[in-house]
């Protein structure tokens, strides 16, 4: 369950709007739902920001569809490494699940608003790293984030990521993705200042060992500033694009949070300030009753000269 529908889930209880034995139907699966052969984690969006994504690769199409219709009733989804079988599956009980081809994807719900900036880039060195990106950047784009892309810009024609040199400055953060000798994150992480995830593909020929050589060059990059995840990991590599671009609207909010205090802070010094108007007033009434006391002062005066 995600953070927006159990904060309106208690507001409708606190407004007397939904009745708390609803409630407490809506939150029976927390933290998580036993279907036998999978345990989903409905808790997952409450502690890490984003819901539980599906694996599909190893699961049967009906394992899947199952998983991803219970997650469907509580937000949205997004399941990763999924063929047309996982697909059809799904759509069978979730009509409005979308199939992304190119990332071999499965989505459930409306993309988030993304503000313009910060944005992510990703970028892929070969049009056969195209699938791997695309899960990068659809996962991102899930999470929020305003992504785009650039495809076949590798080093062998590096005119071709030059031309784009405004674009990366501009990000945020930048994945790459590349097979073969893997070297365009290094080349990327020499020329901007952002983050850059490095994502080796399994794309090459035979002593590129099924993405082993280009992992290898990526872990012994000159250029600092280069995180690596691991082959083909496309969904890893969009995670943390999410994640470092996401971070900061949430110390935003935290910052909400502090002018909120410095504003009860305020408020105590405005108290402080009628208390000490308070004590003038008390100064201010014994000044008075001290009059009349000069006045009787006066008074006896007068009556001692009257005497004389």
């Amino acid at each position: 369950m995600e953070v927006d529908r159990l904060r309106l889930l208690l507001e409708q209880v606190a407004q007397g709007a939904l009745p708390v034995e609803d409630a407490l139907t809506a939150l029976r699966d927390l933290p998580y739902q036993d279907l036998g052969f999978a345990r989903i984690d409905h808790h997952r969006a409450l502690r890490k920001g984003f819901p539980e994504v599906v694996f599909c690769q190893g699961k049967t199409p009906e394992q899947a569809a199952a998983i991803v219709a219970q997650m469907a009733a509580r937000g949205r989804v997004l399941a990763t490494r999924a063929d047309e079988a996982h697909y059809h599956a799904v759509q069978a009980q979730v009509p409005d699940a979308v199939y992304h081809t190119l990332a071999r994807a499965i989505t459930v719900g409306a993309f988030p608003e993304a503000p313009d900036a910060p944005y992510g880039v990703v970028l892929a060195a070969g049009t056969a790293d195209i699938p791997v990106a695309e899960e990068a950047a659809l996962t991102a784009r899930m999470m929020g984030v305003r992504v785009e892309t650039r495809y076949d810009v590798g080093v062998a024609g590096l005119h071709r990521l030059l031309n784009h040199l405004s674009l990366l400055h501009g990000a945020g953060a930048i994945v790459v993705v590349a097979g073969m000798e893997g070297a365009l994150p290094s080349v990327v992480g020499g020329l901007v200042a952002c983050p850059v995830i490095a994502v080796p593909t399994s794309v090459g020929y035979g002593a590129h060992f099924g993405g082993l050589a280009p992992l290898l060059t990526m872990l012994n990059s000159c250029a600092p500033g280069v995180a690596v995840v691991n082959i083909d990991n496309g969904f890893g590599a969009g995670y943390l694009l999410g994640r470092i671009l996401t971070t900061g609207r949430q110390s935003v909010a935290i910052g909400d949070r502090d002018l909120l205090i410095a504003d009860r802070d305020f408020a105590i010094a405005d108290r402080d300030l009628l208390i000490g108007d308070h004590n003038l007033a008390i100064a201010d009434r014994d000044l008075l009753i001290g009059d009349p006391d000069l006045s009787n002062d006066n008074h006896d005066d007068g009556m001692a000269r009257r005497g004389d």
